[in-house]
């Protein structure tokens, strides 16, 4: 495209407490239950992929927490045969084979929970592409739907974010955050288990240092909290200013405002700096807090565990483990909560996701007539339309012939443009009918009625390819030798062959290496590779200096010839010989006739004419 409209902002994930773990600090759902049982229809055909991940990810689990268990078996049956050797005690000795056994049980357990591990991440990686791949269809085929009206009234970086970082959103957490969650509830039940099965009270010791935590870090949660915000909302002006200043950099440098710019870029750094050092300095708080609580849990537990073995209430091999067990609780616990947070954005993007899926669509088609190539007649038969309750058009009658060429003049906001918009079908009309052919357009499918129009615009549209792909765009299944004759037909022939690759030539995003005129040329060469029985011509040459104006007239020129065309031209001397001119005010044709006929009758148009060419004269 040639003027692509980018998403204003940053709208990036920021790091939140907690020691580098990720913090999704985006907004949270206004029907969070709503939306998430609309989400789980999306794995309800995958249920049986979703059975065997939770399998995988319990089996995995289990034989990971069973480890430390074993392992406290293996230091156990050490320490013994070496106390007993100690102590001489006759037959004392370490049992090396033993010993050698419960490892290998060790290395086999740790070895099935990896195999567990990759078999789950390999099913919910299928999962998530596959629930993504789903959605992206719906939203793709929803976009076909939607009517003109959805485009015009809302950014394009908006529709853009909702089909690519939503939907990546909702991928990325099914794809990580959701074993991840499953892992960690199996794990936290699974440790207490464990824990329980060692000493009730050490259990209790451990799970009392919970509380304290939370207790110690919930202000500091709060506060960094709204430092976090700051930085998210910083960083969005951030990236809106350097957007901006890139896209613009051309008019930036013409009036001297790189200062300027600059020190607003300076400004906003600061605060964007003082805001991320702020959040990062108290939440590096949380970690030192929560690890000096868990080591007087862990002091604690071995003054305790000291005791117990000393009393023969427990061996020194499950104390070891235990401290293991107290070490891997507070883990999964953090990993909940922040999943907890990750999964509220992911089902507020997904709730914007949906809110796309269930905008108004184009009225049904109610196909009855076939037209497959129109000889180009049009009428507008008592056509009344307004955007919203205020009427734009009332009224509106015209008759076209086959071949005739008519221009639309009139002040910007007569509906002008409009008139075009419901020619093609991209508004459904208030009342009245338009007929091409004799045929009522809203008993036509939509694609066949728009097959019948081609289009050459102000905004040319180009896309980043070869310019011999943008003239094809126009038609499927087109030759070399067809694009070529198009391009001699629109006068565009020989600038494209003194470019360097010629024809091979790649259009940049912007389009930006090539000019104005060029482009329009290209734009017109696109227009008669598809040969449609109707033209729209829409300011074409409105943006082009006046000597390439004079090439582009030649090629509208003999782009409309036998064709049914509309003008749409704010340059009255560029449509002097059409057919019928129609002149519109206010959703209204107020004159019409042949430019002597208007001229004579000394009315709206006749002001126009002679001001525009008392401008010119002027000049």
């Amino acid at each position: 495209m040639s003027n692509q409209k980018k998403p204003q902002g940053g709208g990036q994930v920021g790091h939140g407490p907690g020691g580098g773990n990720m913090m999704m600090m985006g907004q949270k759902a206004k029907d969070f239950k709503g939306t998430l049982r609309r989400l789980l229809t999306y794995l309800k055909p995958r249920r049986n992929k979703l059975i065997a991940v939770f399998f995988a990810a319990i089996m995995s689990t289990i034989f990971m927490i069973v480890g430390p268990k074993i392992m406290g078996n293996a230091i156990t049956e050490l320490f013994e045969g070496a106390y007993g050797k100690f102590q001489g005690i006759p037959g004392a000795a370490i049992n090396f084979d033993k010993i050698g056994q419960i490892l290998l049980l060790l290395a086999g357990l740790y070895a099935l929970s990896s195999l567990f591990n990759y078999v789950q991440q390999y099913i919910m990686s299928s999962v998530a592409q596959d629930t993504v791949y789903d959605l992206r269809e719906d939203v793709n085929q929803k976009l076909e739907k939607l009517p003109l009206k959805y485009f015009e009234g809302r950014p394009n970086g908006e529709t853009l974010s909702r089909m690519t970082n939503d939907i990546d959103t909702i991928g990325s957490t099914l794809q990580q955050s959701l074993t991840q969650f499953i892992t960690s509830i199996v794990t936290i039940l699974g440790i207490i288990i464990m824990m329980l099965s060692i000493s009730p009270l050490l259990t209790l010791i451990s799970i009392v240092s919970l509380p304290l935590s939370i207790f110690a870090i919930r202000p500091i949660l709060k506060r960094s909290q709204k430092y976090f915000a700051d930085q998210q909302r910083k960083l969005g002006q951030l990236n809106g200013h350097i957007e901006e200043m890139y896209t613009g950099h051309q008019v930036v440098k013409a009036f001297g405002h790189e200062k300027k710019a600059s020190a607003q870029f300076t400004a906003v750094n600061e605060e964007l700096y003082k805001a991320g050092s702020k959040a990062q300095f108290i939440s590096g708080i949380i970690m030192p807090i929560m690890f000096f609580i868990g080591n007087l849990s862990y002091v604690l537990i071995s003054v305790v565990g000291g005791i117990l073995v000393t009393q023969r209430s427990i061996s020194i091999g499950d104390i070891q483990a235990f401290i293991t067990y107290s070490k891997q609780f507070t883990q999964p616990i953090t990993q909940t909560a922040n999943i907890a947070n990750i999964i509220q954005s992911t089902v507020a993007a997904a709730e914007r996701v949906f809110e796309l899926l269930d905008e108004e669509e184009e009225m049904k088609e109610q196909t009855t007539v076939n037209i497959k190539r129109a000889n180009g007649a049009v009428s507008f038969e008592h056509v009344d339309f307004g955007y919203g309750e205020e009427m734009l058009i009332e009224d509106m009658n015209i008759d076209v012939l086959p071949g005739q060429t008519v221009a639309i003049v009139g002040p910007t906001g007569a509906g002008k443009t409009t008139m075009i918009n419901l020619l093609m079908r991209f508004y459904e009309l208030n009342g009245g009918k338009i007929y091409i052919d004799g045929l009522d357009t809203r008993n036509m499918a939509r694609n066949d009625l728009r097959k019948n129009f081609g289009m050459v615009l102000q905004d040319t549209w180009l896309f980043n390819g070869t310019i011999k792909e943008n003239i094809a765009y126009g038609k499927n299944g087109t030759t070399d030798e067809e694009i070529f004759a198009a391009a001699r037909t629109a006068h565009a022939d020989h600038f494209i062959r003194t470019l360097p690759d010629g024809y091979e030539t790649i259009l940049n995003e912007e389009a930006s290496n090539i000019s104005q005129g060029q482009k329009q040329l290209l734009t017109i060469a696109r227009a008669v590779l598809a040969d449609p029985p109707i033209m729209i011509l829409d300011e074409a040459t409105s943006s082009v200096d006046t000597r390439t104006e004079v090439f582009i007239q030649k090629a509208m020129n003999r782009l409309m010839e036998g064709r049914t065309s509309f003008v749409i031209a704010h340059r009255l001397s560029t449509i002097k010989d059409a057919d019928l001119i129609l002149v519109m005010d206010q959703g209204k044709v107020i004159e019409k006739g042949t430019h002597s006929d208007l001229l004579r009758e000394n009315g709206f148009y006749a002001e126009l004419y002679n001001s525009q060419f008392t401008e010119s004269a002027a000049g």
